[in-house]
């Protein structure tokens, strides 16, 4: 099965959607996200939509779920790159994605994960600064 690859950045999870999601991928993409919260103490996830032109409503539900689920884990989640497009069918459908925080882009989503968590990125190797198989 296909899978989105996970990174571990610092106390960070980035993930970056290059393909559209189907179900089946969306669904693997939320499990695998949740037990790496759970596995490495992540305190922030950043999803880059950039590259995604279509989301609909079960796309939507699984944000959603990403960032309800991150949160009950201590985790913040901040989704990065949204096309117009995409923002205006998300609230066309009526789906307000609580608990999910957005940026421009991954610089400014990074930042705005940095002062969720109340942390100072100090440019030192910390013990969560590892990859994540």
């Amino acid at each position: 099965m296909e899978r989105i690859p996970v990174l571990k950045m610092g106390q960070f999870l980035l993930v970056t959607i290059q393909v559209d999601l189907y179900d089946r991928l969306a669904l693997g993409l939320e499990d695998d996200l949740i037990n790496m919260v759970s596995r490495t103490d992540a305190r922030g996830v950043l999803i880059d939509i950039s590259a995604v032109n279509i989301v609909d409503s079960f796309m939507g539900r699984i944000l959603g779920n990403i960032a309800a689920m991150s949160r009950v884990l201590d985790a913040e989640t901040v989704v990065v790159g949204m096309q117009p497009a995409v923002a205006i069918t998300l609230v066309e459908l009526g789906l307000t994605l609580p608990g999910v925080h957005t940026a421009l882009n991954v610089e400014k989503g990074m930042a705005l994960l940095r002062t969720k968590i109340g942390s100072v990125s100090t440019g030192e190797e910390t013990p969560h600064d590892r990859i994540v198989e």
